[in-house]
C-alpha cells in the first residue's frame, strides 16, 4: 500500500484532527514506523479522550429500552449534585398493540432506571428516551423488542441503543422470528445506530439474542474494574467486550450483571461521539478496541 509513505511526514497534524480515521488507515498497513504507532496509540489514550471537557455526552441520543425510567428520581438525584439533565422522553410498548403507549415518566421495574442512570452517571448530557417493552403486563415478547427497536431508529432518530435484556435462543428456533430479529440489528447498523447489547448473565453456557448477532452491534460482558471507564476487548464466543457490571442506584445495581456492564460501555461511547457525532458503528468499534490495545490492560495483553 502506497498511502504510508505519503502520509508520514504530515502524521502528526493528521492524527491529531482525525485520529479515528488515521486509526483505520493504519490497520493492516505494512512498513509503519514505531514511532507513527506510538503517536497513534497515545492519542487513543482512553485517559485523553474520555477526559476530554467535551466528552460529556452533549449532541448524542440514546434509547433505554427496558423497562422504563423513574424520570423524577433521576432528575432529582442529578439536581443534587448541581448537574442538570435533558428531560427523558418515552413511550410504552404492549404485546397487544400496534401503537405504543404514552410514557408518563415511571417505570415497570426498577431495571430500566438502573441502566439509565448508568449512562447518565458516565455522560451525564446526553438524551433519553425510554422505551418500556414490558409495560402493565409484565412480560416481553420479541416482536414488542423489534417494534421498540424500529420506533428508536426511525421515529427518535437515536444515535445509540442500549438493550441490557435478552432473548434465549430457544425462544428463537422459529426461523422467521430470528431472522426479523437480525433485520431489524442491521437495519440499525446500515443507518450508522449503535446497539449495545448484554450478553447472558450465564455466557457463554447461555447464549441470548442480539447479543449473539456480534458483528452488527456491540455484545458486552460482564467484568469488574476500579474505575467505570475501564473495559476490555475479549471475544468469547461472539461476545466482544467486558465492562464494568455493577450500577449505581436502584435495588440490585450491586449484583455485579451483564445488565450494567453493556450501559457503562453505551455511556462510554457517548462520551466519545460528543467529540465527533457522525462516527458509524464500525468506527466506534474500531476505536474501543485501539483504546483498549492503548491501555495498560491493552499493552500487558500484548506483552504476555
Amino acid at each position: 500500500m502506497h498511502l504510508a509513505a505519503g502520509l508520514a511526514p504530515r502524521g502528526a497534524s493528521f492524527a491529531a484532527k482525525c485520529p479515528q480515521l488515521a486509526i483505520l488507515i493504519l490497520d493492516g498497513v505494512t512498513g509503519v514506523s514505531g514511532e507513527w504507532f506510538e503517536e497513534i496509540s497515545a492519542l487513543l489514550n482512553p485517559d485523553r479522550l474520555l477526559h476530554d471537557p467535551r466528552a460529556t455526552g452533549e449532541g448524542v441520543s440514546i434509547c433505554v429500552i427496558d423497562s422504563g425510567i423513574e424520570r423524577s428520581l433521576l432528575e432529582e438525584k442529578f439536581q443534587s449534585r448541581g448537574q442538570h439533565i435533558y428531560p427523558i422522553e418515552g413511550v410504552i410498548f404492549a404485546n397487544d398493540q400496534p401503537q405504543p403507549l404514552p410514557y408518563e415518566g415511571r417505570q415497570s421495574t426498577p431495571h430500566g432506571t438502573t441502566v439509565a442512570d448508568i449512562i447518565l452517571t458516565l455522560a451525564p448530557r446526553v438524551r433519553l428516551f425510554s422505551a418500556d417493552v414490558f409495560g402493565p403486563q409484565g412480560s416481553c415478547e420479541v416482536e414488542t423488542v423489534i417494534k421498540a427497536l424500529h420506533w428508536a431508529i426511525d421515529v427518535w432518530k437515536c444515535k445509540v441503543v442500549n438493550l441490557s435484556l435478552g432473548v434465549p435462543e430457544q425462544r428463537l428456533q422459529a426461523t422467521h422470528r430470528r431472522q426479523q430479529f437480525l433485520r431489524v440489528i442491521e437495519d440499525a447498523y446500515y443507518k450508522d445506530v449503535l446497539i449495545f447489547a448484554a450478553a447472558h448473565n450465564d455466557h457463554p453456557l447461555t447464549r441470548s439474542y442480539p447479543a449473539a448477532f456480534a458483528p452488527p452491534l456491540i455484545s458486552v460482558d460482564k467484568g469488574l474494574f476500579d474505575d467505570p471507564l475501564q473495559f476490555v476487548y475479549q471475544l468469547r464466543d461472539q461476545v466482544e467486550f467486558q465492562a464494568h457490571s455493577r450500577g449505581y442506584l436502584g435495588p440490585f445495581a450491586q449484583e455485579p450483571a451483564t445488565s450494567w456492564a453493556a450501559p457503562h460501555l453505551a455511556g462510554i461511547a457517548a462520551r466519545i461521539l460528543s467529540l465527533k457525532s457522525d462516527l458509524k458503528p464500525f468506527e466506534i468499534k474500531t476505536i474501543l478496541y485501539w483504546m483498549f490495545r492503548s491501555s495498560k490492560r491493552g499493552m500487558m495483553k500484548d506483552e504476555g
